[in-house]
């Protein structure tokens, strides 16, 4: 079962920036759990990458941490729709 993307962007226009940064906790096929990175200019594939935990609770505080250090660098919720 795959949980819902926590999606970040900072959109900054007088310096032509516009970001995304989404993250991902999900079981891997080894009974582990892996947490995927994705990120980049709005409008493109990004770059990727995948961290594999021994459990979920490792994954979700490493999402976690993540998460608020792009919140502190301007990195806001997408609103969805």
């Amino acid at each position: 079962m795959k949980d819902e993307p926590l999606l970040l962007t900072r959109r900054d226009p007088s310096r032509n920036m516009a970001r995304f940064y989404m993250l991902t906790v999900e079981p891997d096929l080894f009974n582990g759990v892996a947490l995927t990175r994705n990120w980049g200019r709005i409008g493109t594939k990004g770059r990727f990458r995948i961290e594999l935990f021994g459990s979920r609770q490792e994954a979700e505080g490493r999402l976690a941490a993540i998460a608020n250090r792009k919140v502190r660098r301007g990195y806001r919720m997408a609103p969805e729709g």
